[in-house]
């Protein structure tokens, strides 16, 4: 098989969340072991950071991937899901993985892939670990794809654990609480291991405390660590002025927008607990340049990026409760005439929060992410009328995007959000 053959392979034979659903969620890591034992457990060859949450978890781990390169490490990067290529997924040092290993290491394990019958993401895990483990990372950051305690990237024991919020996501899978998804995602918490909670959320902040004290694992909340934060944004950048824990520490990222700040001290109150521990020392220096230039590091893509200036067009993969949210706070800081929205989202989601939360003043889009999963968009405009959300359905979002600059003026702002998959076909 050549490379779009072996995707073609992966993406179509092999039970797929993003295509499938619930049904090729697989409750429990028997597959994962397998696979890794197949491979001479290459998880166990290499170190490792392990970040769950709901949202923010990508681009933190982006955020300490672009630190850890500038202090000189080898630094892998494995998130999902991908926005245009495969490879983004399995990184190093910003680099995606090449075609050729892709092949090789599905050829390689398709004996195994015929008898344990795994999943399009319990293969893409063991893929990572191989990857990492053969090129000699120093270190690498690990995302999970969904919850935590039955993640297939769960069977590695890190460094670090970080758990950055707790919001509505997956309710079908994780429960129906937050107190029942942070027990989910606190799964991810191994014996004598730190971990560091982003958010400090009441209803939940107990639970994380137990769960650490079974583990007998320090826990640490961002919160405690990094503290009296003063932001400033720029064009470009947002400048962030704070203590972290007595030190004054200031900050130029290039994630210049309102919602990162969490995420940018997640980030801090990480790099802190690395040093403090001991555990893998950063130098000052790598600090400022890690946080100046996330996006030329690792070439982190989605979060409100501007895919066209002229009329202004602005993509972001938020889409559950939190990340509207989020959306929402970031529109208060921009300035523009009128506000247009292309949204789409899939079917398995409770999409009424979200909903509620959407600026009633925008004029919408409604269409559909090119995925099984979608919902569809006249079902869409239904139930968002009776959030008092008004606009038309469109089939295909290429054309609800060519609609919506048919009704722009000057000064007016497009805004494409509501699903990855969406935003990936504008990517």
């Amino acid at each position: 098989m050549n490379y779009a053959e072996t995707l073609d392979f992966l993406y179509n034979k092999l039970p797929m969340f993003s295509r499938d659903g619930e049904i090729a969620y697989k409750k429990d890591l028997t597959n994962t072991i397998e696979l890794c034992a197949a491979l001479k457990n290459p998880h166990s060859k290499i170190k490792t950071i392990h970040i769950a949450g709901t949202n923010g978890k990508g681009s933190v781990a982006h955020i300490l991937a672009s630190v850890l390169q500038e202090a000189g490490y080898k630094t892998g990067l494995y998130t999902s899901p991908h926005l245009k290529d495969f490879r983004e997924r399995i990184k190093i040092n910003g680099k995606p993985c090449s075609e050729k290993f892709v092949v090789q290491f599905t050829k390689k394990i398709q004996a195994q892939i015929d008898t344990i019958k795994p999943s399009f993401f319990e293969i893409t895990v063991a893929m990572a670990f191989q990857y990492f483990a053969k090129k000699k990372v120093d270190i690498a950051i690990i995302e999970t794809g969904l919850g935590g305690r039955l993640d297939s990237t769960n069977v590695i024991t890190p460094l670090l654990s970080i758990i950055t919020n707790i919001s509505y996501d997956h309710q079908n899978i994780l429960g129906n609480t937050l107190s029942e998804i942070a027990a989910e995602k606190a799964g991810i918490i191994k014996e004598k291991i730190p971990v560091l909670i982003g958010r400090k959320q009441e209803e939940i902040q107990a639970l994380f405390q137990q769960n650490a004290k079974e583990k007998n694992a320090p826990i640490f909340f961002a919160e405690d660590i990094v503290h009296n934060i003063k932001t400033a944004y720029t064009q470009n950048y947002i400048m962030l002025d704070a203590h972290v824990n007595q030190k004054q520490e200031n900050i130029c990222c290039d994630l210049n927008f309102a919602y990162q700040v969490e995420n940018i001290r997640t980030c801090l109150a990480a790099i802190f607990i690395l040093n403090e521990q001991q555990l893998l020392p950063i130098k000052e220096k790598a600090i400022q340049l890690g946080f100046s230039k996330v996006k030329q590091n690792t070439n982190l893509q989605g979060r409100w990026q501007t895919i066209q200036k002229n009329p202004r067009v602005i993509v972001d993969v938020g889409h559950n409760e939190d990340g509207i949210a989020k959306i929402k706070q970031q529109l208060e800081r921009e300035s523009y005439n009128h506000l247009h929205i292309i949204f789409g989202v899939v079917k398995d989601k409770d999409i009424e929060k979200v909903l509620s939360l959407l600026p009633k003043e925008a004029f919408y889009y409604f269409t559909e992410p090119n995925t099984p999963r979608k919902l569809d968009a006249e079902i869409l405009k239904d139930k968002a009328q009776q959030h008092q959300l008004n606009g038309n359905a469109f089939k295909h979002s290429k054309v609800a995007l060519e609609f919506a600059k048919t009704k722009f003026e000057a000064n007016d702002l497009i805004l494409i959000c509501g699903s990855f998959f969406l935003v990936a076909e504008f990517l």
